[in-house]
């Protein structure tokens, strides 16, 4: 079964920007199309490699993921495998928890969530196992895939700055620590520390500069900040748009799902502010990324080995 999770995957890795989940088609560089057809090739070449006679199977999928191309993505892998996909929802910490208290009983082979931060909560707590697939070293970057080769990133997100276009322009912003700069005092809008997001932004931090930097960074963030974090990363921007605040540091995959909103609200709002990668001279902006992983105690992976 490992090897028919392994093309789930990479057929997840093919699909998945058109779930919304990466940029807009028009803000994604030229060279992601040809990344794309790259791994759609690998993909096909893989259901070359599994085409022998298997017996009907099921794989359980574990997943906060929640759009329709994901549901096509499944139908396409039923169709070439024979092979079921189960699909169990709910969010990514719920997930993790879920796991661990099933233990040996799981019935989860893949778990997939957002973002990095909860893939190591789920490695770090016995939940993964290695896959070693040619297919995904291929295809996803070093920088992109657990060292330990236990989750693979599948999407991409940069936590980048949202600013009010009417009061700020790009040239006023620069890096992630010019955000603790007086100057923009009472200004800055974030979501709760609690969340993965940030709290990722924040392990980035202290890998490439070490704890202490990276607590006066999030010290000096504290004291610029417009209100007491609240809300979801959509309502950060919202509220620059209503100048609660002029700056807000958020995931771009937001700004255009509220661009390609039903809400006449979300469009006006996404109209209406600018989206600033920093650290570009420096260290480069921190991306997010969903993932996959095989779960430890798979049950299924032995009937198709």
């Amino acid at each position: 079964m490992k090897k028919f999770i392994t093309l789930l995957m990479a057929m997840i890795m093919a699909m998945a920007v058109l779930a919304g989940c990466a940029a807009p088609a028009e803000e994604a560089p030229a060279e992601n199309t040809a990344g794309e057809t790259a791994v759609e090739d690998k993909v096909e070449e893989n259901k070359e490699e599994t085409s022998e006679p298997v017996e009907a199977g099921v794989v359980n999928l574990y997943t906060d993921r929640h759009y329709d191309t994901d549901a096509e993505l499944y139908k396409q892998f039923t169709e070439e495998t024979g092979i079921e996909v189960n699909v169990i929802k709910g969010k990514g910490d719920e997930l993790i928890e879920r796991m661990k208290r099933e233990d040996a009983d799981t019935e989860a082979d893949l778990l997939i969530t957002a973002d990095a931060g909860r893939l190591f909560r789920a490695k770090d707590a016995g939940l993964l196992q290695t896959v070693e697939s040619d297919l995904v070293d291929a295809n996803v970057p070093e920088n992109l895939r657990d060292k330990d080769s236990t989750w693979i990133g599948l999407t991409m997100r940069g936590r980048v700055i949202v600013y009010a276009k009417d009061r700020v322009t790009p040239d006023m912003l620069s890096t992630y620590e010019d955000l603790t700069d007086p100057k923009w005092e009472g200004k800055i809008l974030v979501r709760s520390s609690s969340n993965i997001y940030n709290q990722s932004l924040l392990a980035s931090f202290i890998e490439v500069s070490g704890e202490e930097e990276a607590k006066a960074w999030a010290e000096g963030l504290v004291k610029n900040m417009a209100r007491e974090p609240q809300g979801n990363d959509r309502a950060q921007a919202t509220a620059v748009v209503a100048g609660e605040g002029d700056l807000a540091i958020m995931n771009t995959y937001y700004i255009g799902k509220m661009l390609n909103s039903d809400n006449p609200e979300e469009v006006n709002v996404a109209q209406n502010v600018g989206v600033f990668f920093p650290n570009q001279e420096t260290t480069g902006t921190h991306v997010n990324v969903s993932g996959a992983g095989l779960a430890k105690h798979s049950k299924n992976k032995r009937k198709m080995q």
